[in-house]
């Protein structure tokens, strides 16, 4: 892709090539849709041609079915959703023998998200799903936004060592490559990645939901059942591309699922650019359940218009803003300027 300032002659739609890597992983391409957004895919299939995707990422799943939070546990805002539906799923077994036959016959990209409520949790779902996938899972994505019910609600992915540790054993009960899903809730993403990449870590996800309230002024009463809940869509969308684009730079070349509010092929282009390899659409599943397949063709509609032949010519290539040489000659002198006894 060009530096800034500089405009690339447009090509032919169909010169563009949206098939892409992700670490060893080929993708269709780089628009994938995102965990606890698309069900566990087939309910999506009336919409749209789901072998037009680069691949998709199931409902969470855990070891035994859960039942999930009491409503109301969504609630539309401004600029997105809240929502605590608590992780509602079928469990192992069930995810195996009824779910997965399905997706593994679309020719896409299969990430089955997964969590736990403890460590031994955690690592008896990676093991579970890397032994019944029978070559039907190409990614297993590790939710640690979810709390310790052994260590008092704190969340794995909060704390590097905690997360490290979590991340290497459940790498070591499974071939299938593990990628990270981490919540924007911390401090410093970059130590969160940098902490599971040196665990085995195939890559990242993030951002994950935001913690965030709505409150009826009527009732006095949240609008969540459970009070807060993850807030996506449109309003996290600043937030995901700086965290990406922190994670891209530290530590250049590592896998980065981007999502957090792509609504469009700009959007898409805009995290790819920030140094994610691929995105997910997450909260733009419920207003529009086919926004996959138009945000394919969007983002290679873009792609030619701005004559990039193939993702990874656009995947972290953020320029620096130039410096007016008028404020360059200011910041020199003052800097010149000797300091005050």
């Amino acid at each position: 892709m060009s530096g800034a300032g500089t405009k690339s002659a447009s090509i032919a739609a169909d010169q563009v090539e949206l098939s892409c890597a992700f670490g060893p992983l080929a993708l269709r391409s780089p628009i994938l849709t995102a965990s606890g957004c698309f069900a566990y895919g087939q309910q999506f299939e009336p919409f749209m041609d789901l072998g037009q995707i680069g691949g998709l990422s199931t409902k969470g799943i855990s070891p035994l079915p859960r039942h999930g939070n009491p409503l109301p546990r969504i609630y539309e805002t401004a600029a997105g959703m809240l929502n605590s539906i608590g992780l509602e799923n079928v469990g192992c077994e069930v995810f195996l023998t009824e779910k997965l036959p399905f997706l593994a016959g679309l020719g896409v990209s299969v990430w089955v998200n997964f969590f736990g409520t403890d460590f031994e949790t955690y690592v008896e779902c990676a093991r579970r799903l890397g032994e019944g996938a029978d070559g039907g899972i190409d990614v297993l994505e590790m939710n640690i936004s979810c709390p310790n019910i052994k260590k008092g609600g704190i969340e794995f992915g909060t704390v590097p060592e905690v997360a490290h540790r979590l991340t290497k054993a459940c790498v070591e009960v499974t071939d299938i490559p593990i990628v990270v899903k981490l919540t924007p809730n911390v401090s410093d993403v970059v130590a969160m990645a940098d902490a599971v990449k040196q665990a085995g870590a195939a890559g990242v996800s993030l951002i994950n939901t935001i913690t965030g309230m709505a409150v009826d002024v009527r009732t006095r009463r949240s609008r969540i059942a459970t009070t807060y809940g993850g807030l996506s869509g449109p309003a996290i969308k600043p937030v995901a591309l700086r965290m990406i684009h922190q994670v891209a730079s530290a530590l250049p070349g590592f896998p980065i699922c981007g999502m957090g509010g792509i609504l469009s092929g700009e959007d898409a282009l805009e995290f790819l650019i920030a140094g994610a390899h691929c995105v997910q659409l997450g909260t733009i599943n419920f207003s529009d359940p086919g926004a996959a397949v138009r945000v394919t063709s969007e983002l290679r509609q873009l792609m030619a218009t701005l004559g990039i032949r193939q993702v990874a010519d656009a995947v972290a290539t953020l320029e620096p803003h130039p410096v007016e040489p008028a404020y360059a000659q200011t910041l020199a002198a003052a800097r010149a300027k000797p300091e005050p006894s």
